[in-house]
């Protein structure tokens, strides 16, 4: 097992409890973003621990108070685009292929998706086999804001949610849900309290009963879903052929509601809100490894326009927030260049 998972300084710690392997994410003073670092920690980790006996479920959470995972270390992937290193690409690789490995984990893979658990932090939680949201969840893909898409798989996953409209709203405008929207939109399966989260980690390490089992006996009732009520004119207003015909519609509804997420996307990259447009929009009929494949292509792809430098460093590095998007208007942008950015050739394969 990789060295560097031990000791209180680590990005990520490790142990086995009982039955129950831990993956603690440690950096809570950047939300537990993931840095190149982690993503190899925890993938070593999870391999060691397939076929190991001792280790029965994996079960992976948060250091701090304010969330499980608040996405993949941007910074970091800037500094590559600016310097014109692998960095940003080596990252996707790695970060990719753990996603994968999570997916088809053989034991049970249990997220506590606490707190802010957004991008690469739903990467690490929703793809897993037990989703455990609390009181605090807040669960997103936000990468239209800084000039990406939902990567992580994330497509995969917004492209399923079987209320139409849905996947797509929340693709383009990237605003976060709660735990009550998480489980009806299936991106989570059980609510449990906050302040039970350790007796429940507790629990399952030390019962020999099946994980199903001590997870229902501390679930709880949901909160009630939020956007529940708005899934009328989300499956009206999302029902278009283009991002543009989208917006149009949103902007022209009769419902507050929606003119507001018509006018919020009008302000994301709108050379990224195309690219996801279409990403979502095909999703579907793909297998999650053949989504992975292809956001490793498109990553490489946007990453060479000129927004995705642009969107972190208004957001990130400078803080600004006035992002100058190239081109500035769905309507300026070209869909050959989507077509090529989803097409991008990549000589390198996440899954070789």
């Amino acid at each position: 097992m990789t060295m560097a998972a031990t000791g209180d300084e680590a990005a990520v710690l490790t142990r086995v409890d009982g039955g129950l392997g831990r993956i603690e994410l440690n950096k809570p003073k950047a939300i537990n973003a993931l840095s190149a670092d982690m993503v190899t920690i925890i993938d070593d980790t999870l391999t060691a621990w397939k076929d190991d006996d001792a280790v029965r479920a994996v079960l992976v959470t948060g250091s701090g108070d304010r969330g499980l995972c608040a996405g993949g270390d941007i910074k970091a992937i800037h500094r590559g685009i600016v310097e014109g290193t692998n960095e940003a690409v080596d990252f996707w690789a790695d970060e990719y292929r753990m996603n994968h490995d999570i997916a088809h984990y053989p034991k049970p893979y249990i997220a506590i998706m606490d707190g802010i658990t957004m991008g690469g932090g739903v990467g690490i939680s929703v793809h897993g086999s037990h989703r455990i949201v609390t009181e605090t969840s807040k669960i997103g893909m936000p990468e239209t804001g800084i000039g990406l898409f939902p990567d992580v798989g994330g497509t995969f996953l917004l492209a399923r949610i079987p209320q139409k409209g849905v996947g797509m709203h929340l693709a383009l405008t990237g605003q976060p849900i709660g735990a009550g929207d998480a489980i009806r939109y299936g991106l989570a399966d059980t609510f449990v309290p906050r302040e039970r989260i350790e007796d429940l980690a507790s629990a399952i390490a030390g019962s020999d009963d099946d994980v199903d089992a001590v997870i229902a006996r501390f679930a709880e009732e949901p909160p009630a879903s939020e956007l529940v009520a708005d899934e009328d004119w989300i499956a009206s207003a999302y029902d278009g052929d283009t991002a543009a015909e989208v917006v149009a519609a949103l902007r022209a509804h009769a419902d507050e509601r929606a003119r507001a997420a018509g006018d919020l996307i009008a302000t994301k990259s709108p050379l990224s809100v195309t690219v996801t447009f279409e990403m979502v929009r095909t999703a579907g009929d793909m297998s999650l490894d053949e989504v992975l494949e292809r956001d490793f292509r498109a990553g490489s792809g946007i990453s060479a326009q000129p927004d995705l430098r642009e969107g972190i460093r208004a957001q990130v590095i400078d803080k600004d927030r006035n992002p100058q998007w190239s081109p500035a208007s769905l309507d300026e942008v070209d869909p050959a260049l989507v077509t090529s950015i989803l097409s991008t050739e990549q000589t390198r394969k996440v899954f070789s």
